[in-house]
């Protein structure tokens, strides 16, 4: 019986089949809308998320400000808390490099050297070693190359133009040699910290060569990226607004929420498409209705019943519910 509901389904819906069409075309645009924009939600959420856990899951920058200066004593404090593991002084600062005729914008980060390789394992290095003397940097990809072309190699020399400290205020700018010791492997696209613009000095160097008589943050690694959380939590509350605490996982877990709040959001909008469809099949199967007065006369003379009637009218909006979900999907 089921089956013979299905055949004379299919009949009905090949003699109507501009309206069949159109009506499936309207189901499948609900769930098509749902799946892309779902799709294309998720992946860009995967690829941020994949690149600021990159830097460093169990990674924690803390930033000094404005007001408050990091020193000796603080390095103490966060090296005396459990769960952390290493945690050393940096230098942060904003340069322009000559690579030919143009200008190049470039970060600066005096770090160690072994700290950054550990708290970003995804980084390597593509020529050259670590440098061991002062006056050798390693360089991001985008810095040695453009366009595939090669502009510095080991060993040739770089002029840096970076900010002039004095009184630990800007007084002009001034002009650092140095020597490329490495080149990093191409990174990729990354949030807070490009790699693949950075130049990358020794930690000494920072205080000699950049000028600089302050610390601009401290790199903590933690033992493990569960106890990154609490740390923050012990690091907030000591600090309060004194300085800027930045755990890179942190930020993974808000875009990981904000991409879940637009994932609903598209969910509710793609259910306008389907309360649509709903309409159309309503629609179809009123007017299918109307115009087969006569032929549902003739299946009642000959034997069906109002239920069966109602069951082969149902069938076939099934069928292209069916027909229009797997479409979309």
């Amino acid at each position: 019986m089921l089956a013979d509901f299905v055949r004379l389904s299919l009949k009905a819906l090949s003699e109507r089949r501009l309206r069949a069409t159109l009506t499936i075309v309207g189901i499948a645009i609900g769930p098509l809308v749902l799946v892309m924009m779902s799709s294309v939600v998720g992946s860009y959420s995967n690829y941020i998320e994949e690149r600021i856990t990159s830097l460093g899951q169990n990674a924690i920058a803390i930033f000094s400000t404005e007001n408050y200066r990091l020193d000796e004593e603080d390095l103490n404090y966060i090296r005396s808390i459990e769960a952390v593991r290493r945690a050393e002084p940096f230098y942060n600062t904003q340069g322009v490099v000559k690579r030919g005729i143009e200008d190049v914008k470039v970060s600066i980060f005096a770090v160690d050297y072994s700290l950054l390789f550990e708290a970003v394992g995804s980084l390597k290095i593509g020529e050259g070693a670590i440098p061991s003397e002062r006056l050798y940097v390693i360089i991001g990809w985008k810095i040695a190359y453009k366009d595939n072309e090669k502009y510095f190699s080991l060993e040739d020399g770089l002029i840096v133009t970076i900010p002039k400290i004095e009184g630990g205020k800007i007084a002009g700018r001034r002009s650092v040699g140095v020597r490329v010791g490495a080149i990093l492997e191409e990174y990729g696209g990354a949030l807070i910290v490009n790699p693949d613009s950075t130049i990358f000095m020794c930690l000494e160097a920072g205080k000699s060569s950049l000028g600089m008589d302050r610390w601009s943050g401290i790199l903590v690694l933690v033992n493990n990226p569960a106890n990154v959380k609490p740390t923050v939590s012990i690091l907030r509350e000591y600090y309060e607004d004194k300085a800027q605490i930045i755990a890179f996982s942190s930020i993974a877990e808000a875009v990981s929420s904000v991409t879940g709040a637009i994932n609903f959001i598209n969910f509710s909008t793609s259910l306008s498409a389907f309360a649509v469809a709903v309409a159309g099949v309503a629609a179809t199967m009123i007017t299918s209705v109307m115009e087969r007065t006569r032929e549902i006369g003739v299946m009642k003379a000959i034997g069906y019943t109002n239920r069966q009637i109602l069951l082969l009218i149902l069938m076939e909006s099934i069928v292209m519910s069916l027909v229009g979900g797997s479409a979309g999907i």
